[in-house]
This record gives C-alpha cells, structure tokens and sequence, in this order.
C-alpha cells in the first residue's frame, strides 16, 4: 500500500509541476462551457435580408414592417433589381429575399390576392426551415388582420416562398461538405500538432537541428505530405457524398481544389504552431481539441452563425472553418466561384502566412 502512496504523491507533484497541463485541464471546461453555453441557440433571428420593392407604396411598407418587427428579419440592404437581389444571396450577405411587384398595392385595395416572393438560401438548411415558417405565418397573421376589417374572400395577401439551392430540405446536401471541412480541420491540426512534439520526446529534433536544414524548410518539410494527405481525404470524401448521398457539385470541381489550398495550409499552420507551443503530447492533443471544439460549434458547421450573440459571431471569424464552409457549401450547392468568395479566400490566406510565420519563428526562438 505504501507503494501505491508513493506513486500517487510523485504523480501529484508531477501534475503540479506541469502548469501548462494543469491550467488547461481546469480552463477547456471552463471556458467552451461558457462560450457554447451563450454561442449555441437553434432560434435564428436577424436574418440579413434584401428587398426589391416595385411598389414603393403605404401597404408594401406596412407589411415590411411586420417583417421587421418579428425579430426575424434584418432589412439590411434595399436594390433595383432582380440581378442585385440573386447578387445579395449568392455572395451570403443575404439570407432573405423579399420582392414586391409593382401592382401589389393595386391588388390589395381591389382585394385581390397580392403577391409577394420571398427568396430563401435553402443552403443552410436551420435557417431556411425557420424563415419559410416566419414568413408564411407573417402574411397569414396579416391577412387575417385585413379580412377582419373587411369582408373578403381571398386572403389579401399571397406569400409565395421559393427556396433556393437546396428546395427540398435534404439534409445530406448541406452536412456532406461541412463534415469534409470538419474531418480536414481534425487531420491537419491534431495531426500535424503531434509533429515537432513527437520528434523533440525521440530525441530526432537535436538530430535534424545539426543538419544544414533550415527552420522554414523543416517547416514545409513536414507540411507538404499532409497537404497531399488532404487532397486525398477531400477526394475520397466527395465521391463518397456524390455516390452515396448523391450530392450535387454545381460549381467547378478545379476552383474548389485550388480554394481548398489556403484552408488546409491554414490548419496546417494551426497545427504546427500548437506543436512548438507544447511541451508534451499531452499538451499538443489537449490544445488540438481546445481548438477543434469551437471549430466544429461555431463555425456554422452544426448551429447557424446568425442565431449566434453578436461578439460570439464575430469571434468565429478567428476560426478558419467558418470560411471554408462559405468555400465549400458556396462551389457544392450554390455553383458560384472565386469572384463571390474573394473574402473568404484572402482571410484564409492571412490565416496561413501568418501561423506559418508564427510557427517558423518560434521553432527558431526553441533551437537558438
């Protein structure tokens, strides 16, 4: 018995010892309590929406009112055309289309049935499913507001909902590509975040270390085999979902490898960054999964970002996943391209150069 004491007081000193292990034993609870706690709400609100309004008139104006007054719908930009509108919801500015036609204050005062289109981005299917609900039962309600004024048979107003990219609601299309980038994110961060780790506990680091090799060669030394291993997995994973799940790819098959590039490179900086900040292989695995679990609750992955607090949605702007979901779901459903992800693939690439830079930089401040 006095053995077994004696292995649990060195244990205990040992953990004591290691603060950084200790701290983030105590901190990843802590803190991905709180921050999922406040991040994960299935209720979408303020749901950024376009309006193209022909009519210009006093009933148009008062059923965007009782848009606006739901909490649902955030009328974030007013266009001239249908073009802009398509603009708006192909880029992910907006959610919502609202389109009223010229006649449409005409047909309620004549009490005919008045139209009004409402385009949803069906891509993201949480957000899809809630707006369709609100919105029909927006002009139900106001409807039956207007019949109980006036004795009519037709309801005034006609709510028309047309989702769009995804029509049907069928689920695989929108998680098939989000599980891609999650399973990237976890092969290069977790693994690569063993990398200089497992080389400094063999002792092979002091070995490379008196080689001519140099800090930023060591560095794409390493990185370059998981790029390939990415492309394979990326590979394997979209004939998986196109003959299994049977997926659409709508965009170009060559755009998405070539934007796939800047997300894998910036989780691969991830990755071996984690790796020359901890001491240990226990440290790098806890530090990969403190990063992988925001990955995944925050990034848009499961929950919607819009039903997120405002500084919760802006600190998933630090997750590189979040811009690669726009990447992919973007080219896989949508069919768009480079031109409307120019914000996504320039906010990867700072991600890269900069973890890459940051790694090189401190394996240098290690073996100097």
């Amino acid at each position: 018995m006095h053995r077994i004491i004696a292995i649990l007081k060195k244990e205990f000193l040992q953990m004591r010892r290691d603060r950084m292990t200790l701290g983030l034993v105590f901190m990843i609870p802590l803190v991905q309590l709180l921050l999922f706690g406040f991040a994960i709400q299935t209720e979408v609100k303020h749901i950024p929406t376009v309006v193209f309004d022909q009519s210009l008139s006093r009933e148009s104006r008062e059923l965007l009112d009782s848009f606006s007054a739901s909490g649902y719908f955030d009328i974030k930009y007013t266009v001239n055309g249908y073009s802009d509108v398509n603009r708006m919801i192909d880029s992910g500015k907006a959610k919502i289309g609202i389109i009223f036609p010229p006649d449409f204050a005409r047909s309620v005062n004549k009490g005919v049935s008045a139209q009004v289109q409402v385009l949803v981005d069906a891509s993201d299917n949480m957000v899809a499913n809630q707006a369709i609900a609100i919105a029909n039962s927006i002009g139900l309600l106001k409807s039956q507001e207007m019949l109980a004024q006036k004795v009519k048979i037709l309801p005034p107003y006609d709510i028309r909902v047309r989702p769009w990219y995804n029509p049907d609601g069928i689920t695989a299309y929108y998680m098939v590509p989000a599980i891609l980038g999650v399973v990237v994110t976890m092969t290069m961060v977790l693994l690569t975040s063993m990398a200089i780790v497992r080389e400094r506990e063999r002792g092979t680091l002091e070995q490379l270390m008196v080689t001519p090799i140099k800090p930023f060669e060591l560095m794409l030394g390493k990185i370059l085999p998981y790029i390939v291993l990415g492309y394979i997995q990326i590979t394997v994973a979209l004939l998986i979902g196109v003959t299994v799940f049977d997926v659409p790819i709508r965009g170009s098959l060559l755009e998405l490898y070539l934007l796939t590039l800047f997300f894998i490179t910036a989780s691969l900086g991830l990755g071996i960054l984690i790796s020359n900040v901890a001491k240990n292989q226990m440290q790098a695995m806890q530090m990969g999964f403190f990063v992988m679990l925001p990955s995944i609750m925050l990034s848009g992955f499961m929950f919607p970002r819009d039903a997120m607090p405002r500084l919760i949605y802006y600190l998933s702007n630090l997750i590189p996943l979040t811009y690669y979901l726009d990447i992919i779901r973007g080219i896989v459903l949508k069919g768009i391209g480079f031109s409307y992800l120019v914000g996504q693939v320039v906010c990867l690439l700072v991600f890269s150069v900069v973890l890459l830079i940051a790694s090189t930089l401190k394996f240098k401040k290690k073996i100097a």
